[in-house]
């Protein structure tokens, strides 16, 4: 059985990475796409301002692009819908959706820290799709959120270490591309010869949903972790795609480096063994031993994107863990994890919409 999705927010350069990721998937089939009430009515290839680097999928470039209302998504009838839309208009629309009875995936930060709202990095936290039940309180259908791009990176790098070893403290100084910011998020004025230290509600972000994700679920909640905290610095860089994150952490009890580098070489996955998901890379996360990586431009693509890659494993003299992490911000970080989070979903349809 394949479930019909649609996109609504198709456009933006999350929205095309999920336009191309769906439109070609062994699970879905895509069977409509949403922008704009300027764009609706149009050839999607006449209206997308194609930014990635392969070429458009020749079966979207013909669909009609549909104006973003309940009305034609009502019409489309969708088992699933994935948002990629600005968070001031998609608070109101995510939820007109879930009140229709739709499930829906949204990349927006809206309702991100809800208690009944899963925050899901798949290899991370699967098992808090479960929460959705507490949702039949509020709603008739079902919605999930995808995280910041930087936390994405982050927890899956901090899951094993903290299944293992613990943590106590977590201090992270981000290096952000400029596709996190959208097509025209920055300006070349702006970021030439230049670094810009600061991203609105990033820091706060990272910080929040981290703690979320790597939270325990229980009967009535997602309950955010206590036992550590995050503290977070982002810079928007001048690279087009993947973010460089420097992690300091401190342990429960010390570790060695090679402990650090076993632990995440050989992890998989979280509580829901076997997701056994067409997007789930193999090898979650990568290890590399050379002085000088990861680099952008060298790992950003490692399982298809959907890898993260830790190199640079060290301990200073106080016996903090160092480490640096890459992960592909618009796929890891953004459609590619949506669509993961949507095989999960379609993997347990029939329990979530119970």
């Amino acid at each position: 059985m394949k479930f019909n999705v649609v996109v609504v927010g198709s456009t933006g350069l999350v929205g095309q990475r999920l336009v191309s990721m769906l439109s070609k998937h062994q699970w879905f089939n895509l069977i409509g796409i949403t922008a704009s009430k300027d764009k609706a009515n149009k050839k999607y290839k006449d209206v997308v301002k194609w930014s990635l680097e392969n070429k458009m999928p020749e079966n979207v470039e013909e669909m009609i692009v549909y104006d973003t209302n309940i009305e034609n998504i009502n019409n489309l009838k969708p088992d699933i819908v994935f948002t990629s839309l600005p968070t001031d208009i998609s608070k109101d629309f995510d939820i007109q959706l879930v009140k229709q009875g739709y499930v829906v995936i949204s990349h927006a930060s809206n309702n991100r820290m809800d208690k009944d709202v899963p925050l899901l990095n798949p290899e991370v936290n699967a098992d808090h799709i479960n929460v959705l039940k507490l949702q039949a309180n509020r709603w008739k259908g079902r919605l999930i959120k995808v995280p910041n791009c930087a936390t994405s990176i982050l927890t899956l790098a901090l899951k094993p270490i903290y299944d293992n070893f613990g943590l106590r403290h977590v201090f992270v100084s981000t290096m952000q591309a400029l596709s996190g910011a959208g097509i025209n998020g920055v300006s070349s004025m702006a970021i030439l010869d230049n670094i810009i230290p600061y991203i609105e509600h990033e820091e706060e972000k990272i910080e929040n949903e981290s703690l979320k994700i790597l939270g325990e679920l229980s009967n009535e909640s997602i309950k955010p972790n206590e036992s550590f905290y995050v503290s977070a610095s982002v810079h928007r860089v001048n690279v087009l795609e993947g973010h460089l994150e420097s992690v300091f952490l401190k342990t429960d009890n010390d570790v060695s480096v090679e402990e650090i580098k076993k632990s995440l070489i050989e992890f998989k996955e979280n509580k829901i063994k076997n997701l056994n998901l067409p997007t789930k890379p193999s090898q979650p996360i990568i290890v590399r031993n050379e002085i000088d990586r990861p680099q952008p431009r060298l790992d950003r693509n490692e399982g298809n994107g959907m890898s993260i890659v830790v190199g640079r494993i060290r301990k200073d003299n106080r016996n903090w863990i160092k480490f640096n992490v890459l992960g592909h911000n618009t796929i890891r970080g953004a459609a590619g994890n949506g669509v993961l989070i949507g095989e999960l979903v379609a993997k347990n349809y029939n329990d979530i919409i119970q």
